[in-house]
């Protein structure tokens, strides 16, 4: 007798699934305990469902392959929201298994009742419950096909019971999708992007994470309209690395040349971006590419929208394209580019030796010095978004990944036990700040029973950084950001995980790079400067006064780590006339 959930899992099997992250219990069990029966699958004990969720989203996105994550009825989860919320904004294909109380129970107010049809709606592509028999296993295949077509969350509710009942009907076989369509752009548009290309004397491009694949196309435009490149944050590991063109990255994490190429330009190109800040866009002589057309225009209006993949359609238009001889625009911009990361180089480089508590901006240019040409980076919400933003170095084989649209903290970890999971002989790196680690703490104890080689590196500047800014710009007197003096690295100990505390800068270097070529996990705890921020490219007039108004503390404009070697180098590139 074959059951619903030993066919359930049969489903993800023939869908390549390896792994579910969860935490085993009560109504799941009968799915729990199909997998520990079967070949080729395995459970993961997280210490709380949300981990689970961020993990599989970082497998997802990783692998691009379709990633399962788990939740007993009630709160076990509702846990998973979190993550499957970034899971969904970031367009990775999750499955959340979301068991439910008993079928006879239900709409009675029973113990741990929800509604999990409804509570998952807002945070998936596709929600729907598994209540009879006779419903798998077509509905489980539609789930999984729902995820890895859409590139977003489904969420398979069911009642324990029901999934212990016999099957009412034959698995059959797979038939999954593995590849997508590409989306190629009318000729029609094509045409109107080479006229708009050809007549703009000074053209910027902004790039993001739709520029994956495309890196070639992107550098062989920028040669021929002779264009400033700069990037979103999750753009910058596609189309920073072997970038002659480079002027940063805009935004609030912005640095360099970016926002004033994107508002001297005579047209701007925003490339595979779905960019949320508006007010650092020009909001004028604007075109867009995307190969979700929902998404064009949403951001700024534009004088031209293009539906179609970011490399097939630049390999459409270039072309059409007349190489530009000006290059005044571009060398100006790589000059400003270039001025602007010299000038706040002396933040992290000047009396590093000396200065307690220790330049976070330093520690990440560290380890951006020590980790693997392959490492994979997981970054906190927050200062740490702002310190890999600007000192993790790409070359095409790193990869960076966070809570880049959903912002939530903690994610770092649990996706760093994801990723690890995936990639077992790959060196990865969770950037955690205090705040997120301690949210999400007990998946230190995660790492340590699966044994993960999973670095952590705790940024401890004993405070929430981020929040603290934008109380600062706002105006508001810093209030309850305090996390306390915690030694992270006594606490990974006692969880059998090996652990340094680093208060001294001198010992930084070595002690990270120690770290990382260790086997097994390790954990690293610098306490951090709290008073070191980050501000943006650009401060309006209300931002300035936020500061004034909240006046005392020191904000750093934040270094650049090697990227400012970058910018002189294409300075030295430029033609001498």
């Amino acid at each position: 007798m074959v059951t619903v959930a030993e066919q359930l899992v049969e489903v993800l099997r023939q869908a390549g699934v390896e792994r579910v992250y969860g935490v085993v219990g009560d109504s799941l069990n009968p799915v729990v305990d199909a997998i520990r029966r079967a070949e080729g699958i395995s459970w993961v004990h997280v210490r709380n469902e949300e981990a689970g969720a961020f993990a599989a989203a970082a497998e997802a996105e990783l692998t691009g392959r379709l990633a399962v994550c788990a939740g007993s009825c009630g709160p076990g989860n509702t846990h998973l929201v979190q993550g499957l919320y970034d899971a969904q904004r970031s367009g990775v294909p999750v499955l959340a298994l979301a068991s439910h109380i008993p079928s006879a129970q239900i709409g009675t107010g029973f113990f741990q009742e929800t509604h999990p049809e409804r509570v998952f709606t807002d945070c998936s592509g596709w929600c729907e419950m598994l209540a009879t028999p006779a419903q798998s296993p077509r509905l489980v295949r539609v789930a999984v096909q729902h995820a890895i077509a859409a590139r977003g969350v489904s969420v398979l509710a069911f009642p324990g019971d029901v999934a212990a009942l016999p099957a009412a009907a034959g698995t059959g076989t797979g038939g999954f999708l593995t590849e997508h369509a590409v989306a190629a752009p009318p000729w029609s548009q094509v045409q109107a992007l080479a006229e708009r290309l050809n007549a703009a004397p000074k053209v910027t491009v902004f790039a993001g994470a739709g520029v994956r694949g495309a890196h070639e196309e992107v550098m062989r435009l920028a040669a021929t309209v002779n264009a400033p490149v700069g990037h979103s944050l999750r753009g910058k590991e596609w189309v920073q690395y072997d970038n002659p063109y480079d002027v940063g990255m805009s935004g609030l994490l912005g640095y360099g040349a970016c926002h004033e190429a994107l508002h001297e330009a005579d047209l701007v190109l925003l490339l595979g971006t779905d960019f949320p800040y508006d007010s650092f866009l020009p909001q004028a002589r604007t075109v867009q590419v995307d190969h979700d057309a929902t998404r064009l225009g949403r951001r700024t209006p534009l004088e031209l929208a293009v539906h179609g993949d970011v490399a097939t359609t630049l390999r459409a238009v270039l072309p059409l394209l007349e190489q530009k001889r000006d290059r005044s625009f571009l060398d100006g911009m790589l000059a400003k580019h270039c001025k602007a990361l010299e000038t706040v180089v002396g933040a992290y480089t000047k009396d590093i030796e000396k200065h307690r508590p220790i330049h976070p901006e330093y520690v990440a240019s560290a380890l951006d010095e020590v980790a693997a040409d392959d490492a994979v980076f997981t970054v906190d919400t927050g200062m740490c978004n702002v310190w890999a933003a600007r000192y993790l170095t790409p070359n095409g084989r790193r990869r960076v990944i966070g809570s880049f649209l959903h912002g939530s903290m903690a994610n770092a970890l649990p996706q760093a036990i994801g990723a690890q999971l995936a990639f077992p002989g790959r060196q990865v790196v969770s950037m955690s700040g205090d705040g997120g680690l301690g949210m999400l703490l007990g998946e230190l104890l995660t790492v340590a029973k699966h044994r993960l080689p999973v670095k952590t590196v705790v940024f401890n500047n004993g405070a929430l950084g981020m929040i603290k800014l934008e109380m600062l710009v706002s105006g508001y007197p810093e209030f309850e950001i305090d996390n306390g003096d915690v030694d992270y690295a006594a606490i990974a100990r006692a969880c059998g995980i090996p652990a340094k505390r680093v208060t001294d800068p001198a010992k930084v270097r070595d002690v990270l790079a120690e770290s990382l070529e260790r086997p097994g996990p390790a954990l690293v705890d610098v306490v951090t400067d709290p008073n070191a921020l980050s501000i943006p490219p650009r401060i309006t007039a209300a931002q300035l006064k936020g500061f004034a108004l909240a006046a005392g503390r020191t904000v750093l404009s934040g270094g650049v780590g090697r990227m400012v070697d970058l910018a002189r180098s294409n300075l030295r590139n430029i033609p001498r006339r």
